[in-house]
């Protein structure tokens, strides 16, 4: 059997997450980092996206992360983000309103709300299409 990994999820306000785990896929702010035990050390920004959490072969859980900071270490991951929530219990309503009201915001915002406009947009984004590829791999 594979050595295993711990796996925190932390918040500014509370542990999230903390668990021994084969694996868990991050969204790195360069691309998605995979983690197994005896990974290499990393300091990381993360992107707006889905960490998933493997065990026995399968993603047992999709925690969607609106950024934060990744510390990968030989035996740990530890996932700083100030909002995170199980993918499970989003629904796609919630999303679809959530992209629309952040592309009205960017169309309508001026020089000075711009920045902050794109990047709501940019996670609801994300979130739109988490929730999409996550019912997609469950209907395969």
């Amino acid at each position: 059997m594979a050595n295993k990994l711990i796996f925190e999820l932390v918040s500014p306000s509370a542990l999230l997450a903390s668990e021994e785990v084969d694996m868990v896929v991050v969204p790195g702010s360069d691309g998605d980092i995979g983690v197994l035990s005896g990974h290499a050390p990393v300091l990381s920004s993360l992107r707006p996206g889905v960490v998933d959490i493997h065990d026995d072969g399968v993603v047992t859980k999709r925690l969607f992360v609106e950024g934060g900071f990744a510390e990968i270490t030989y035996d740990r991951c530890t996932l700083l983000a100030a909002i995170a929530k199980d993918v499970a219990e989003i629904s796609a309503e919630e999303a679809s309103a959530r992209l629309i009201t952040a592309l009205e915001r960017v169309a309508a915002a001026d020089d000075d709300n711009k920045d902050s406009a794109i990047r709501e947009a940019t996670v609801a984004e994300a979130l739109t299409y988490a929730l999409k590829s996550g019912s997609e791999e469950s209907s395969a």
